[in-house]
C-alpha cells in the first residue's frame, strides 16, 4: 500500500457523503448562505422532490465575477474574517457546502453584485468547472442545482421517493423560516406552492409569534405563552404551548441557538423536566425557543451539518430553559387550552349531525316510532288550565358573579361539575380538577421542608408481593418525608401508621401497593427524590375528590375559586383538561340560533 494524495473531484466527493446526505440537506445548505448574504426574500423551486432540480433565487449581496470561481472552492469562504472559529456570526463558515454539491451534480450559479451592472454564471458538473460567463439575473444569486447525485448513482437508491423528500425539504425551509420571520420564504414543487410566507413585521415578539402561527398552526397561535427571561449573559425567548396543547411525538418541538436551527439532547431533557408536572411520559408539549448567548459561549463547529451544538455551561442552559418555562406556566394560572372547547364542540356538532342523517334516512314506523313519540311529546297538554292566575310569583335568578370559571349550577352523573359564566357554561371534572389541587398543595408543602401528618385511629397493614414489601421498606425514610409513615410488617406486609393530612380519608392499600408497583418499575438504583413529582402525584391522585361523589353547592364553588387561585389548574397532573369551556355564541349555533 502507498500513500497517496486523493485527487480534489474525489475529496469534494466524500465531503458530500457528510454534507449532502438527501435533497434536503442540499437545500439547507443553499438556503443558509441565501440568509448569510442578508437576503429578504427567498424562492425555492424543488421538481421531482429535489432529485431533478433545486433551484434557489434571493435578493442578497449577490458575488462578483471574481467571487464565483472562489465560491466553489473548497474551504473558501467569506464568513471568517479573521480566521476565527470561536465568535462565529453566520449559519455557514466551513466553505464546504458548494464544491461538495457541485462534485455530485450539476451546479449553475448566476450571481449579480450589489451596484454591478450586470450577472454573471459559473456552471459546475460533477467537479468539472467551466468559465465564468455573463448573465441576465436582477441583484441577488439564484443557484440551481439538477441531478443531484448522478455523479455518484449509488447514493441515489438510498433517496427515498418525491413525497417523503419533498416533506424534509419543507421541514428543513420551516424551521429556518421560523429562526429569521423577517425574511419572506416561497417554496413549489411541480404542482403547487407548499410554503408561502410574507416577511413578518412589527417587533420581534410579534414577527416570531406570528411566523410561528404560520408554520405550527393556528392552535399554536391562540395558545401559546410567552417567554423572555435571561441568566449570566444567556437570553432565552419564545413560546410555548399550553399543556393540554399536546401530541404523541416531539415534532413540533423547536430551538434555535443564536439565529440557527439546531436539535440538542439538553434542549429535549429541559423541556421533560419543565413539563414534568403537567403532562404524561408519552405527550409532547409544542414549544419554539430562540436562545442567545455570546458566541464563545457555544461550539456550533460540531458536525459538518451543523444541527448539533455544544455548550460551555450546560448545567447553566438547562437551568435556565427549566426555570423559564416553568415560570411561563405558572403565570398562565388556571387557563387551558381552547383545542380543548373546539374538540367538545367538534363532537357535538358531529353527533348533531349523525342524529340529523339518521332522522332523514330512516323511514319512520307507525307503532311506537319516533316520529309518534314526538308527535305525542309536542301534543298539548290534556285538562291544563292556562288562565291566568291573579297573583304569580317572581322567580329570582341569582346574578352570576364575574368569576373566571362562573358559579356552580349543578353537578351531572356526580362527576362533572357545570357553573355559569358571564358568556358561558364551564363543565369541570372534578376528579382532575381536585387532583391537581392537592398535587399543588403537596408541592407547596414540601418546598416548605413539612407536610402535615395525620395519624390512623388503628394502624392498617398491607399486603404485598415480598418483592414490592421489601423495596418500600428500603425506601420508608424517604416516604416520611413526604408525610407517609410506613414500616415493615414480616415478609410481603407494611404497616401504614401516618398519612399526609391533606389526603383526607385515603384508601391507604391501593395507595401502597401503587407506589410498590412505581418503585418495580424505576428499578432500585433510582433515588426517590429524583421520583418526587411522580410520587407526589400518585397520591394526590389518591387524595382527591372522586368520580361518583355527589359535592353541595358550596363545596362546588369552592372548588372552582380554588382552582381560579392555583397555578396549573386547567390540566391534571397527566395534561388532560380539568374543565371545558363553551360559549353562548358557540352554544347558539349549536341549536341554529346564530
Amino acid at each position: 500500500m502507498v500513500l497517496r494524495r486523493l485527487p480534489e473531484t474525489l475529496v469534494n466527493q466524500i465531503a458530500a457523503g457528510e454534507v449532502v446526505e438527501r435533497p434536503a440537506s442540499a437545500l439547507k445548505e443553499l438556503v443558509e448562505n441565501s440568509l448569510d448574504a442578508g437576503a429578504k426574500n427567498i424562492d425555492i423551486q424543488l421538481r421531482d422532490g429535489g432529485r431533478t432540480l433545486i433551484a434557489v433565487t434571493d435578493d442578497g449581496c449577490g458575488m462578483s465575477p471574481d467571487e464565483l470561481p472562489l465560491a466553489i472552492e473548497r474551504h473558501a469562504t467569506s464568513k471568517l474574517p479573521d480566521d476565527d472559529l470561536v465568535h462565529i456570526k453566520s449559519l455557514g463558515f466551513r466553505g464546504e457546502a458548494l464544491p461538495s454539491i457541485g462534485a455530485v451534480a450539476r451546479v449553475s450559479i448566476t450571481s449579480r453584485a450589489q451596484g454591478a451592472d450586470s450577472a454573471w454564471v459559473l456552471r459546475i458538473e460533477g467537479g468539472k468547472v467551466f468559465d465564468v460567463e455573463p448573465a441576465a439575473n436582477p441583484q441577488g444569486t439564484r443557484i440551481e442545482v439538477r441531478d443531484l447525485f448522478f455523479a455518484t448513482p449509488a447514493r441515489l437508491k438510498f433517496l427515498k421517493t418525491a413525497r417523503t423528500e419533498l416533506t424534509h425539504a419543507v421541514e428543513i425551509v420551516n424551521r429556518l423560516a421560523m429562526a429569521h420571520p423577517g425574511v419572506g420564504f416561497t417554496l413549489a414543487d411541480e404542482k403547487r406552492t407548499v410554503i408561502r410566507l410574507a416577511p413578518a413585521q412589527g417587533d420581534l415578539f410579534h414577527q416570531r409569534l406570528d411566523r410561528l402561527g404560520d408554520v405550527m398552526g393556528r392552535a399554536f397561535f391562540d395558545n401559546s405563552i410567552r417567554v423572555d427571561a435571561d441568566r449570566e449573559g444567556v437570553k432565552l425567548t419564545g413560546y410555548i404551548g399550553l399543556p393540554t396543547l399536546n401530541r404523541g411525538n416531539a415534532n413540533q418541538q423547536y430551538m434555535f441557538v443564536n439565529g440557527r436551527p439546531v436539535r440538542d439532547k439538553l434542549f429535549y431533557g429541559a423541556l421533560r423536566g419543565a413539563y414534568r408536572d403537567f403532562l404524561a411520559h408519552d405527550r409532547y408539549p409544542y414549544v419554539a425557543l430562540y436562545l442567545e448567548l455570546p458566541p464563545e459561549g457555544v461550539d456550533v463547529n460540531v458536525h459538518p451539518a451543523k444541527t448539533e451544538v455544544r455548550f460551555q455551561d450546560p448545567a447553566l442552559v438547562r437551568g435556565l430553559i427549566v426555570s423559564a418555562l416553568r415560570h411561563a406556566l405558572a403565570d398562565a394560572g388556571h387557563r387551558a387550552s381552547t383545542t380543548v372547547s373546539d374538540a367538545a364542540l367538534g363532537a357535538a356538532q358531529g353527533s348533531g349531525a349523525n342524529f340529523a342523517h339518521q332522522i332523514q334516512s330512516r323511514p319512520f314506523s307507525h307503532g311506537g316510532g319516533l316520529a309518534d313519540r314526538a308527535a305525542t311529546f309536542q301534543a298539548p297538554f290534556q285538562n291544563l288550565d292556562m288562565t291566568p292566575t291573579a297573583r304569580q310569583e317572581e322567580v329570582e335568578i341569582e346574578a352570576t358573579p364575574d368569576f373566571p370559571l362562573g358559579v356552580a349550577r349543578a353537578q351531572l352523573h356526580e362527576t362533572y361539575i357545570v357553573a355559569q359564566t358571564k358568556d358561558g357554561i364551564v363543565i369541570v371534572d372534578q376528579h382532575a380538577a381536585h387532583e391537581r389541587l392537592v398535587y399543588e398543595r403537596m408541592k407547596t408543602e414540601m418546598s416548605k421542608g413539612s407536610i402535615a401528618r395525620q395519624g390512623l385511629l388503628l394502624p392498617e397493614v398491607v399486603e404485598l408481593d415480598e418483592g414490592s414489601a421489601a423495596r418500600i421498606a428500603a425506601r420508608v425514610d424517604e416516604f416520611a418525608k413526604l408525610g407517609l409513615v410506613l414500616e415493615p410488617f414480616g415478609e410481603g406486609a407494611i404497616v401504614v401508621r401516618e398519612t399526609p393530612a391533606m389526603l383526607g380519608n385515603v384508601d391507604v392499600h391501593k395507595l401502597v401497593q401503587d407506589l410498590g408497583d412505581e418503585l418495580a418499575t424505576w428499578g432500585d438504583a433510582v433515588l426517590l427524590e429524583e421520583k418526587l413529582a411522580d410520587v407526589a402525584a400518585t397520591m394526590a391522585c389518591h387524595g382527591s375528590v372522586r368520580a361518583g361523589r355527589r359535592l353541595q353547592g358550596a363545596e362546588m364553588n369552592a372548588l372552582l375559586r380554588e382552582m381560579e387561585a392555583t397555578p396549573h389548574s386547567g390540566q391534571c397532573n397527566h395534561g388532560r383538561p380539568t374543565y371545558v369551556e363553551l360559549k353562548l355564541a358557540d352554544i347558539e349555533k349549536l341549536f341554529g340560533r346564530r
